[in-house]
C-alpha cells in the first residue's frame, strides 16, 4: 500500500469506523486501480498543470452562453472561445452541464451525462482541445428525479441510505439555512411517508454522506470527470456536505475529512487535478478549505473580494480593502485563491459580515436596489430574515444604468476593479458577462422568477460578435479594455498566483500592491475614486528604479516626480531603462 493509499484508508476509518473504513477501503481499491491505469500516460502539453503560473485565467460560463441556430452550444463556445480568448484564456469553468430540473443547472438528474440540449461529450472534447477544463462537482445534492432519489422514493434497499430521512421530532433549531426554504422535504413512499434534507430546495435533496456507498460514487464520479478531460474539479456547496442533528450542520469536522479523503484519491490518481471549493461563507471559515495547506482544496474561492471592491468604489475608499489585502496569507506553496468579481450567482453579503459595518453592508443593498438589482435573503436562527446575497450584473452595480454618466467613466470604473482582481494574488477567475460587457438582464428575473436570473442571459454569437465590432458599443469598450489588462497580466512573471503580495499605504483612495517573484517585481496602482489622486508613495525606493514604466501602456515615468493619477486610472509599474 502506498503512503497515499495509506492515508485514504486512515481518512475512511475515521470518517466510518475501522471495520467499516476497511471494508469500504477494499471496495474502493480496485476502481482507483482502473483509474490510475488509465491516466499513466502524459497529458498533452498545454494541459500540464505542474505548477500555476501568471498564464492562468478562468473563464466562468454555462455551456449554452453562446448560441447559434441549428448547432449545439458546446461546439459554439468552442468555436467562439477559440476565437475570441486564444492567448487571454486558458482555462474554461463550465458551470453544471449535465441534465438538470431546476437551479439553471445545479439540481443534477445525471452526473454522467452531458445535457443533450448542450451537446455531448465530444463537443466537450473539442473546447477541451484549446483551453483547460474546470467541472463542477455538485455532490452535496441531487435531483429529486434524479435516478438514484426515484429509487429511493420505491424503497429499492440499494438506496434507502443515499439521503437523509429525519424523525419529526428532530431539532433543527440550530441548522444555518443559506435559503428561505424549508430544510425538510415530505416525500411519499411505499414505506410511508418520510421527512428529506433538502438544502437548498425542495427540487434538491442532500447526499447522505453516512453511508460509505456515496463517497465511493462520488469518487468514482470525480475520477470520470477526469477521464473526461476535468483538470481542475469545483466543490459546490461543500460547506453543508455532511450532517449531525443538533449542530449547525455547516463546516462539521467530517466535511472537511471528505475533502481531505478526495483530495487524497486524486493525488494518488489524477495528480494533475486541482480542487477548488466553492464556500460562501465570513472569510475565516472560507480559507479553513485549504486544510493544512497540502491536504484539501488547492484554491478557495476569494468570496470577500467581490463585495468589498464594489464598497471600495461606492466610497472612493481602499482602506478597508488594503487592509483585508494585507492580511491574506497563503497556507502552503501548494495553494492559493480563486479571485473574482461576479459569478452566476450573486455577491455574497456573508463572507464581508466583520469586514465591513451594517451601515456599510446595508448602503450596499439600498445601491443593488437603486440601481435595478434585487435582494435575497436567508433565514437566521432567531426566526429572523437578513439579505444574503445581492443580485446585479457587476458592471451596473458600479454604474448605475441611465444615470447620464458618460460611457467612457462607467468603463474606467468596471475596469479597474476588473485590474484589482487580476492584481491581487491568486488566479483569476472571470465571469463571462464580465468579461464582455454585458448589463443586467431584468427580464430574466421576470420570465423565470428567480433574482439570479439577471446575470445569466445568453448570447446570441452573431450579436455579440457585431457588438464587439461595433466601436460606440459597451461590450466593445469593456472587452478592449479587459484584453489590455489580461495581456499584461499573462506576460509578467511577478503575477505568479503564488508569489508575494505587498500592500502599500499610497493614500486613502488609491489601492496599491506590489507583486514580486524570484523572476520580476510589479507595483499596481489603482485609483478608486472619480478625482485625480497624489501618489504618496516613494516610487525609486519602492521599485528601486529612477524609472519606472506602465506594463499597460508602456508610458516611461520618473520615479523623482511627484506622480498623480486621472480619475479610475490604473498603472502597473515595473522598472524601466528607457528615456522619459
Amino acid at each position: 500500500m502506498t503512503n497515499k493509499s495509506s492515508n485514504l484508508a486512515t481518512h475512511l476509518a475515521a470518517l466510518y469506523g475501522d471495520s467499516v473504513g476497511r471494508a469500504t477501503w477494499a471496495r474502493l481499491s480496485p476502481i482507483l486501480d482502473t483509474y490510475r491505469a488509465q491516466f499513466a500516460a502524459p497529458p498533452a502539453p498545454h494541459l500540464s498543470t505542474a505548477k500555476l503560473t501568471e498564464r492562468d485565467v478562468v473563464l466562468i460560463t454555462y455551456g449554452d452562453q453562446v448560441q447559434a441556430a441549428g448547432r449545439a452550444p458546446l461546439g459554439v463556445l468552442a468555436d467562439f472561445s477559440a476565437q475570441q480568448l486564444t492567448g487571454l484564456i486558458n482555462t474554461i469553468h463550465l458551470l453544471p452541464f449535465y441534465p438538470y430540473s431546476s437551479d439553471d443547472g445545479f439540481s443534477v438528474m445525471d452526473y454522467r451525462q452531458v445535457d443533450p440540449a448542450l451537446g455531448r461529450w465530444d463537443d466537450m472534447a473539442r473546447l477541451g482541445q484549446h483551453f483547460r477544463l474546470m467541472f463542477d462537482a455538485v455532490v452535496n445534492h441531487v435531483s429529486v428525479q434524479s435516478e438514484w432519489f426515484q429509487r429511493f422514493l420505491r424503497d429499492d434497499p440499494r438506496y434507502r441510505d443515499y439521503f437523509i430521512v429525519v424523525p419529526q421530532d428532530a431539532d433543527l433549531a440550530q441548522v444555518v439555512r443559506p435559503r428561505t426554504s424549508p430544510v425538510l422535504t415530505l416525500f411519499q413512499t411505499p414505506s410511508g411517508a418520510k421527512q428529506v434534507w433538502t438544502t437548498f430546495s425542495a427540487d434538491q435533496v442532500d447526499l447522505n454522506y453516512r453511508n460509505p456507498d456515496v463517497l465511493i460514487e462520488v469518487i468514482d464520479t470525480l475520477l470520470f470527470y477526469v477521464a473526461q478531460g476535468a483538470q481542475w474539479l469545483r466543490l459546490d456547496a461543500i460547506a453543508f456536505l455532511w450532517k449531525e442533528l443538533g449542530t449547525s450542520c455547516l463546516h462539521l469536522p467530517q466535511t472537511h475529512r471528505v475533502i481531505q479523503a478526495l483530495r487524497t484519491a486524486l493525488d494518488d490518481v489524477a495528480p494533475q487535478v486541482r480542487l477548488i471549493t466553492e464556500t460562501n461563507v465570513p472569510h475565516a471559515d472560507n480559507v479553513a478549505y485549504f486544510g493544512d495547506g497540502t491536504n484539501e482544496a488547492q484554491l478557495v474561492y476569494n468570496f470577500a473580494l467581490p463585495p468589498l471592491v464594489w464598497h471600495t468604489l461606492q466610497t472612493s475608499d481602499a482602506r478597508t480593502l488594503s487592509r483585508w489585502a494585507s492580511e491574506l496569507v497563503l497556507p502552503s506553496p501548494q495553494a492559493t485563491f480563486f479571485n473574482f468579481l461576479a459569478s452566476h450567482d450573486g455577491i455574497g453579503l456573508n463572507p464581508v459580515r466583520g469586514l465591513l459595518s451594517a451601515p456599510a453592508i446595508e448602503a450596499l443593498v439600498a445601491n443593488t436596489l437603486a440601481h435595478g438589482g434585487f435582494v435575497s435573503y436567508k433565514h437566521n436562527p432567531d426566526g429572523t430574515v437578513s439579505p444574503y446575497e445581492l443580485n446585479i450584473n457587476y458592471f451596473d452595480a458600479l454604474s448605475a444604468p441611465n444615470s447620464g454618466e458618460s460611457l467612457e467613466t462607467q468603463v474606467d470604473r468596471f475596469s479597474v476593479a476588473q485590474a484589482i482582481m487580476l492584481a491581487i494574488v491568486g488566479v483569476p477567475g472571470i465571469y463571462f458577462h464580465s468579461l464582455f460587457g454585458s448589463s443586467s438582464w431584468r427580464a430574466g428575473v421576470a420570465l423565470t422568477g428567480q433574482n439570479r436570473a439577471i446575470n445569466r442571459a445568453k448570447c446570441d454569437r452573431l450579436e455579440l460578435e457585431h457588438a464587439l465590432a461595433d466601436p460606440t458599443s459597451q461590450r466593445y469598450h469593456v472587452f478592449t479594455r479587459y484584453t489590455q489588462l489580461l495581456r499584461a497580466r499573462t506576460t509578467h512573471p511577478a503575477f505568479d498566483p503564488q508569489g508575494a503580495m505587498r500592500v502599500f499605504d499610497a493614500g486613502p483612495a488609491l489601492f496599491a500592491i506590489g507583486r514580486s517573484t524570484p523572476q520580476g517585481q510589479i507595483l499596481c496602482l489603482h485609483n478608486v475614486a472619480n478625482a485625480n489622486q497624489i501618489v504618496e508613495l516613494d516610487l525609486a525606493q519602492t521599485l528601486g528604479s529612477n524609472r519606472a514604466e506602465d506594463l499597460l501602456t508602456g508610458q516611461v515615468y520618473d520615479c523623482s516626480r511627484t506622480l498623480t493619477l486621472s480619475p479610475y486610472q490604473v498603472l502597473w509599474l515595473v522598472r524601466a531603462t528607457g528615456a522619459v
